[in-house]
């Protein structure tokens, strides 16, 4: 350990820390909610507008979306404007998959998780052009979207009754 001085000791010492050995319970665990799975037909749509890695927004969503799939509702994600960029395969530094710091492939791992398991993921063009992203840059099972197809799909699965999960970013 370093040489503290006396008031660095103080203070180190004065409130004993870790306050609660690891393992400690610090909130309860009663769900409120019922566990709902999906009934027959049912859907969940996630908007995604929040670049990759500038916020928690993205990656949750992406939970969110494939926690839907596994109580069986049809389960689909569009990402657009910076959103797109969560979808790009050429993440990683010095070459692409190393991941520079650990979780920089949490969004493309839970992404793959997603389209293995049923879930549809769509990526507007025009965010990924937005941003000097390349088409053939996107994550493989990746579905290229029309600009205009934003509203349309919105509209879609607003009229199959889904549940609508709208992050927005910006």
């Amino acid at each position: 350990m370093a040489d503290l001085t006396e008031l660095e000791q103080a203070s180190l010492t004065e409130i004993p820390h870790p306050s609660l050995p690891e393992g400690s319970s610090l909130y309860g665990d009663t769900k409120v909610f019922p566990d709902y799975k999906a009934e027959d037909g049912e859907t969940y749509f996630t908007l995604v507008h929040g670049i990759a890695h500038e916020s928690s927004v993205s990656f949750v969503a992406i939970l969110q979306a494939t926690r839907a799939l596994r109580k069986g509702f049809e389960s689909a994600i569009y990402f657009y404007g910076p959103g797109s960029l969560n979808c790009l395969a050429t993440r990683g530094f010095p070459t692409t998959g190393n991941s520079a710091f650990p979780g920089e492939h949490n969004i493309n791992n839970s992404l793959k998780t997603f389209i293995a398991e049923g879930g549809k993921v769509f990526c507007c063009r025009f965010g990924l052009s937005l941003h000097g992203a390349r088409e053939e840059d996107l994550m493989e099972g990746v579905i290229p979207t029309h600009p205009l197809d934003v509203q349309d799909a919105l509209i879609h699965y607003a009229r199959k009754g889904a549940i609508i999960n709208s992050t927005y970013m910006f």
